[in-house]
């Protein structure tokens, strides 16, 4: 659960202090895709977006960063001028899930993970000037974090709810296991019954999953971005999404 949002004045929506969704007036949305330990559907996902000019965000653990399989992933992508973000370098997690405002981490523990993060990151050319936005690990995040956070002049920002995107990582052994059709279908139903559509909207998805689930949702971008572009959606990169949200 997010909690409950709160429209701002400029169309934005904020939940726990953090942006989770753009302006709703408009008929704009952003991909956003975390990775940590798996990077499958990297080459496909590139390939996509490259083939329906989609400009998207990756947010990466530093581990990722640090993962020399994925390097030609990592140059590819910065190449291709998507947008790559801080996921944590450890991939803390920094809350308790039945007690939201329960610190699981020390401030000074979550300033040395963020900072290790944007070192590796500095190895392939991305600063932090330019890798402001930060999306926390599990997704899961209080206004604690939010303002350790903004103290360190990063941005905490979050998927918007709604749909089960941010399902595509279960496996079916687990209870909350959602198939790539399930989640596929969450999405176009949004889009369907709500008043602004998805406008605005931060959609979150995985860049890989467990070798354990073989339906992967990522193959489902080759349907989703061309159905949602005809219903009149414009694709745009988080940073732009997000550039007018105070």
């Amino acid at each position: 659960m997010i909690g409950c949002p709160t429209l701002r004045g400029d169309n934005c929506i904020k939940s726990h202090g953090a942006i989770i969704r753009g302006d709703t007036t408009q008929t704009e949305l952003a991909l956003v895709f975390t990775g940590g330990s798996y990077s499958d559907g990297g080459e496909f996902i590139a390939h996509t977006l490259d083939k329906y000019n989609v400009k998207a965000g990756f947010f990466f653990t530093g581990n990722f960063y640090r993962d020399s399989s994925n390097y030609k992933l990592l140059k590819n992508l910065k190449e291709a001028d998507h947008y790559l973000g801080p996921h944590s370098d450890q991939h803390l997690l920094y809350c308790s899930w039945e007690r939201r405002d329960s610190l699981l981490i020390t401030k000074r523990q979550f300033q040395k993970d963020i900072l290790n993060n944007y070192q590796i990151m500095e190895k392939f050319g991305i600063n932090r000037e330019e890798a402001k936005y930060f999306i926390p690990p599990y997704e899961w995040y209080n206004r604690t974090i939010v303002k350790w956070a903004s103290g360190m002049e990063v941005e905490l920002i979050n998927f918007s709810p709604g749909t089960l995107s941010n399902a595509d990582y279960t496996t079916p052994e687990m209870e909350n296991y959602r198939s790539s059709e399930e989640i596929y279908q969450s999405i176009i139903s949004l889009e369907d019954r709500s008043s602004p559509g998805l406008n605005g909207f931060i959609l979150l998805t995985h860049i890989g999953a467990s070798p354990k689930r073989q339906d992967k949702f990522y193959f489902y971008l080759e349907k989703l971005i061309p159905e949602l572009k005809s219903k009149g959606y414009n694709f745009i990169r988080i940073d732009k999404l997000l550039e007018n949200c105070k």
